[in-house]
């Protein structure tokens, strides 16, 4: 694993353990075999709902991790081209 991938899974370790809470994706796969009766469906398109809230959740932490990552790269070039 490179040296980046370990500092940006580290920055989200952080992030995450920053969290109060934290959702898990809920496993539907197998009310997704049966067909639906209509408030079944209603219940169905809830969890998908949740389920995105949740995926918008995790990339926005991820988004965060990497923006760091980068601040970080570019505030160890600059110190490095004034050190010279």
């Amino acid at each position: 694993m490179t040296e980046r991938r370990k500092r940006l899974h580290q920055l989200l370790l952080a992030l995450i353990n920053k969290q109060d809470y934290l959702e898990l994706i809920e496993d539907d796969s197998n009310d997704l075999s049966k067909s639906f009766s209509e408030s079944e469906s209603i219940d169905f398109s809830k969890s998908i709902q949740k389920n995105r809230k949740i995926l918008k959740k995790y990339h926005s932490l991820i988004r965060t991790a990497v923006t760091l990552d980068a601040l970080m790269d570019s505030e160890n070039e600059e110190n490095f081209k004034i050190s010279k």
